[in-house]
């Protein structure tokens, strides 16, 4: 492992570690002793590991391919929740080993996926570590897109440099910028909560779920929460957040400095967003009220996936496309991404135009571009459309041999791949992970993994192996 490498996860598991302390500080004042000592665990642990970049070579050389890093974020999603499963596996609720890295990873994926069958039974210090691993985990996703920018394109590079390609400080100047953005953001959406007189503890569990688009709640079901209609309004607004791009705010503090083009992706989300809700309110608004519905659209566009218990039956598989779309390239979503799908669209229907009316010139460009679209950016867009056809048709057959039914296996499959948590609005809130077999569990954490890093890596990473050219 190169030494970038390796201080690029020891950062993270300092990260890990101060989060530790922060539990065991937060134990203390509310006198929660019974787990306290499996935070003391996860602090040594994390923290040492962290030192090993000290001691390491300084003469290394800095410089690291593409592959290495696609490696290094791969490595990442399967070392730094094994510091995160400490405070499961040592507290007083004798989770096996499995159980507590499904977990882990589960929030470190942003996923929700959860072992837990009554959240009141648990102690609050270990809810809020539950909340603060999704949160590290939509960091790290942010920052390793920013590691692996040079496999995208320059439409979707655009919001964050002008660059073409990411140099060392320009990498430094980005993070330090999304790091101050992200903690910024979580600020405000726990402000808003309380002022919106949200309990203080579910305002703080929920600004870390809403930010990185997890799907742990701080309680068994949302209902207790959101206990007025003015908070299931405030709540859906606020989830818009990690649907829109993590700089659409600094963009828009900033857009006297800025080009339209830099509100591109943001703005076609926009529009989408507002086609979704006219489309569910002129047809589907008769069984489920006006804040029910809101809520379970922005739930899915965004990928977190949480919903109240309303009747759904006959809209799951709509939220279950809405999900596979997802939302902006930079922010903590997940899917496929508007854009690309939009983009393949598009390209499409000037392939057939041109066939059917020859003579008339096709220019593949999105509105307020100005950049074309290259054959070599559709040809990734719909390679990553691939990829995730036979990786959701590779974990749906699993699954049904698992002793999964096919139903369910076909909706877990792609939840798992779009990294969003079982629901009501998916006909999935009953689903109980904690009696899967541990085959099952495994290849779910594999599959977490491969929905979290983007889908492309995998044909790099491939090529890397099987081809020598």
């Amino acid at each position: 492992m190169s030494r970038f490498s390796l201080i690029y996860l020891c950062i993270f598991s300092i990260l890990i570690s101060i989060l530790s302390f922060f539990n065991i500080i937060y134990s203390n004042y509310f006198n929660l002793y019974l787990n306290i000592d499996s935070y003391v665990y996860s602090l040594i642990f994390s923290f040492l590991f962290g030192l090993i970049f000290l001691i390491k070579k300084k003469n290394d050389d800095f410089r690291i391919s593409i592959y290495e890093k696609i490696i290094t974020v791969f490595l990442g999603y399967l070392i730094l929740p094994f510091f995160i499963s400490i405070p499961y596996y040592f507290s007083i609720y004798n989770i096996t080993f499995i159980n507590a890295y499904f977990e882990a990873v589960s929030g470190f994926t942003s996923t929700g996926f959860s072992i837990f069958e009554n959240i009141k039974h648990l102690d609050q210090s270990l809810i809020l570590w539950r909340s603060s691993s999704q949160w590290l985990g939509g960091l790290y996703f942010l920052f390793s897109i920013i590691l692996i920018i040079d496999i995208f394109d320059i439409n979707l590079k655009k919001p964050l440099t002008n660059l073409l390609s990411f140099n060392t400080s320009e990498t430094l100047k980005q993070s330090i910028k999304i790091l101050i953005l992200y903690t910024s953001l979580t600020f405000v959406i726990f402000l808003i909560l309380n002022i919106f007189d949200f309990r203080a503890f579910d305002s703080f569990n929920l600004s870390m779920t809403l930010i990185s688009s997890g799907g742990f709640l701080p309680s068994n079901s949302l209902e207790t929460i959101l206990n007025t209609k003015t908070k299931e309004i405030v709540l859906s607004f606020l989830m818009l957040v990690s649907f829109f791009s993590l700089f659409l705010s600094y963009n828009l503090i900033t857009i006297r400095k800025k080009n339209f083009s830099v509100f591109q992706e943001d703005f076609y989300l926009l529009v989408y967003f507002l086609i979704l809700i006219i489309l569910f309110f002129s047809f589907f608004n008769n069984s489920i009220n006006f804040s029910e519905t809101f809520l379970a659209i922005t739930s899915s566009v965004s990928n977190i996936g949480i919903s109240l218990n309303g009747s759904y039956e006959n809209l799951s598989f709509i939220f279950l496309i809405i999900t596979i779309i997802g939302g902006s390239f930079f922010s903590t979503s997940s899917g496929i991404r508007f854009v690309k799908i939009y983009s393949l669209f598009k390209f499409s229907i000037n392939e057939v135009s041109s066939h059917a009316k020859p003579l008339n010139v096709y220019v593949n460009k999105l509105e307020f571009s100005g950049t074309k679209l290259e054959t070599t950016d559709i040809n990734k867009y719909f390679i990553s459309v691939i990829i995730f056809t036979l990786s959701l048709l590779t974990l749906a057959s699993l699954l049904t041999i698992s002793g999964i039914n096919l139903e369910n296996a076909f909706k877990l499959s792609i939840l798992t791949l779009m990294n969003t948590v079982n629901s009501n609005i998916h006909g999935l809130n009953e689903f109980n992970f904690n009696e899967l077999q541990y085959f099952t569990k495994y290849l779910l954490v594999i599959f977490m993994i491969i929905g979290r890093v983007e889908l492309l890596t995998l044909l790099i990473i491939l090529k890397k192996f099987l081809f020598k050219n």
